[in-house]
Formats: C-alpha cells, structure tokens, sequence
C-alpha cells in the first residue's frame, strides 16, 4: 500500500508541476521572439501593470495575437503567431510578463 502511495504522490507532483507555467520559459520565449521587435526589452516588459498585461493576455493570448495580427510593422512575427508554437508557449510568457510588470518591482535580466 505504501508503495502505491508513494508512486501515486509522485505522479500527482509531476502532473502538478508540469502543468503550471515558468517564467524562465517565458523570458527564453521572449527573446527568441520577441526581443527582436521590442526593443529596449527591459523597458517593454515594464511598461504595463500586471492588470495591463492580463487582459493583453486573456483568451489564452488571442488578444495579443489580434494586436500583432493588425500591425504591418509586425509582420515578421504573424507566422509566429499563426502557427503551432505560441498556443503552447503563451502560457510561458504571460507568466514572464506578469512576473516583470510595472507594478511588481521586479526587473528582467535580459
């Protein structure tokens, strides 16, 4: 019994710990992605309070997407957004955004 119990603690931990998002993969993301554009960066991530930054990132990101999507000046990142690679990794970065915000008092090392 203790055994199951053990694999079960386990497996709960992993499935917990992998759904949740991280912000060293968000900043990564954002420098791959984003940094190119947004430049200083420091400065980018810090422009908008975290209420800012959730509702830029509610529908999982679509509002970001729609901002990107609207602006010629984008258009290097629309295949970017258009493809499979930003649903998976939106999480990622909502959470660096939300982490380095105006209001937080944290500031990115990128």
């Amino acid at each position: 019994m203790t055994k199951v119990f053990i694999v079960f603690l386990g497996l709960t931990i992993f499935v917990v710990s992998s759904s949740n998002a991280a912000v060293y993969k968000g900043q990564k993301e954002f420098i791959k992605q984003c940094r190119k554009c947004h430049t200083p960066a420091q400065g980018f991530v810090s422009s908008h309070t975290a209420a800012e930054w959730e509702k830029i990132f509610t529908n999982d990101g679509k509002n970001l997407v729609a901002l990107h999507l609207k602006e010629k000046k984008a258009k290097a990142a629309w295949n970017y957004f258009k493809g499979k690679k930003y649903p998976k990794k939106v999480k990622h970065l909502r959470q660096f955004f939300m982490e380095y915000a105006k209001d937080s008092g944290n500031v990115p090392c990128l």
